[in-house]
């Protein structure tokens, strides 16, 4: 197969490409960690395959438009 074909086959599937696919599974496992535990940043970040509290923030911001701090306080309402 080629990969424009495996592109566009993912990309049906899953609304995006294969290379951002495992960002957004990332951070999608970051935002469910800072809603269930009460984890440091970096903690939460290690544990989402992300690094860094600073990573995690720019990607969370980048994808989601919120901090994960922001994200975290609105589930702890």
């Amino acid at each position: 197969m080629s990969r424009r074909t495996l592109t566009r086959r993912f990309r049906d599937r899953t609304g995006t490409s294969p290379q951002r696919w495992p960002l957004q599974q990332r951070v999608d496992h970051a935002r469910l960690l800072l809603e269930s535990t009460d984890d440091t940043m970096d903690r939460i970040a290690a544990d989402a395959g992300l690094g860094t509290s600073v990573n995690l923030r720019h990607h969370f911001h980048r994808l989601l438009g919120t901090t994960p701090a922001a994200h975290r306080a609105l589930f702890r309402r």
